[in-house]
């Protein structure tokens, strides 16, 4: 059956699929001889401390916001999937990008590509800035423009790949290619939440550091927030490892417990989700009352070849627009049936919403006229008015 979808996906123009996925999302970090009661499922551990053998001496944990059982049982199963030698798990996606960030001093610079979620703009613009990092940003889809941006005090480019809202393809072999021969000390982090490791590995593309919101895809149940990084470099894990403890955002055990129980069932869900958003995108790109679709999996997409030659497929994430103004779109999204009104995506439930009138932390115009500038767009024209996004 394994070789069957994995013939499939090739023959539609895809990359294979990572061997073993499914093996790993199911056995790594829950193996019953770590335990002495030999549980196969992997226990939650609430304990804050352990008791150690002697000062200074422990088997493995001292406190729990430094280390704990069950959260390791997630990180091994995370770098398993990724590719990678470590993961770190945070509380938050924001919490992974805020220790991430932290790897700079005052005076670096960070490059990030100019659409991304809103979250990581406000960060970037006007916290990690008042800290006295540079930022700048710029379309990465344009290697050129990349070459262009970079700076002499650039010490990490930030990739989001496919970007929220407008499911942008970012070349990630390409970026991490120009940005390691111009200096081989940047960081090239990838935000890789869209597409989750089933789909897309960055680390295997060239980029030091793959990270996300496990809130979405990688826990796959609307019932966790929490972040992921992972990466295979001893002396970037070395310190995030103390940002990790040092800073405090790490998740609660129950939280480590259920997100790790979600990704047993990723690979199976991944598929489900990318069978449905292309029938839905496919339905949404033949009805008149549609402006425009914008689904990396659609041949319409501007980087579908891109695409194919990066993934083994496409998540569940499709943008689009509506004829009309406005109010259509909001009578639209309030007359949903199947489709929930909410914020986030990634789960079980088929998820609708507005972006410029949704996205958290955003002012309320900066997000509308961050999508207007980059609706120069996938469909070539200007100033549309925002479209809706669905996570099916």
């Amino acid at each position: 059956m394994a070789s069957q979808k994995q013939n499939d996906s090739s023959a539609a123009g895809y990359q294979p699929l990572f061997k073993s996925f499914a093996t790993d999302a199911i056995h790594v970090g829950s193996e019953p001889e770590q335990w002495n009661s030999r549980a196969v499922v992997p226990p939650i551990s609430l304990s804050t401390t352990f008791k150690q053998h002697g000062p200074g001496k422990h088997a493995g944990f001292e406190y729990s916001r430094c280390g704990n059982p069950t959260r390791s049982c997630l990180e091994r199963a995370i770098a398993a999937l990724d590719g990678a030698q470590y993961c770190l798990a945070l509380s938050s996606g924001m919490a992974a990008t805020l220790t991430i960030t932290h790897l700079l001093k005052a005076g670096d610079g960070i490059l990030c590509m100019n659409d991304v979620y809103g979250g990581t703009n406000e960060y970037f613009s006007k916290i990690a800035a008042e800290f006295g990092l540079g930022v700048s940003f710029a379309d990465l889809t344009k290697l050129a423009l990349l070459k262009a941006a970079l700076k002499p005090n650039t010490k990490m480019l930030w990739i989001e790949t496919p970007t929220n809202p407008t499911l942008k393809v970012v070349d990630i072999k390409g970026c991490a290619d120009i940005v390691h021969e111009h200096n081989k000390d940047i960081i090239v982090v990838v935000d890789n939440t869209f597409m989750s490791s089933y789909f897309q590995r960055p680390l295997a593309l060239g980029a030091d550091i793959c990270m996300y919101s496990a809130t979405k895809y990688m826990n796959g149940h609307s019932d966790v927030v929490m972040g992921l990084i992972s990466l295979s470099r001893d002396d970037l894990n070395e310190r995030l490892k103390f940002l990790q403890s040092a800073l405090g955002a790490v998740p609660s055990p129950f939280d480590c417990y259920m997100c790790h129980r979600g990704l047993k069932t990723l690979h199976v869900r991944m598929k489900q989700h990318f069978k449905n958003a292309m029938a839905a995108a496919q339905f949404l790109e033949a009805d008149p009352r549609v402006d425009g679709v914008i689904f990396q999996g659609l041949p319409s997409h501007p980087q579908h070849e891109l695409t194919k030659r990066q993934c083994t497929g496409c998540s569940g994430m499709i943008s689009f627009y509506i004829k009309g103004k406005l109010e259509h779109a909001s009578t639209f999204l309030r007359s949903l049936k199947l489709f929930t009104l909410a914020d986030s995506l990634g789960g079980v439930e088929s998820l609708a919403e507005h972006p410029s009138a949704s996205t958290p932390l955003m002012e309320p115009g900066s997000l509308l006229s961050m999508l207007r500038r980059s609706q120069e767009s996938p469909h070539g024209c200007c100033r549309r008015q925002p479209g809706i996004v669905g996570s099916i």
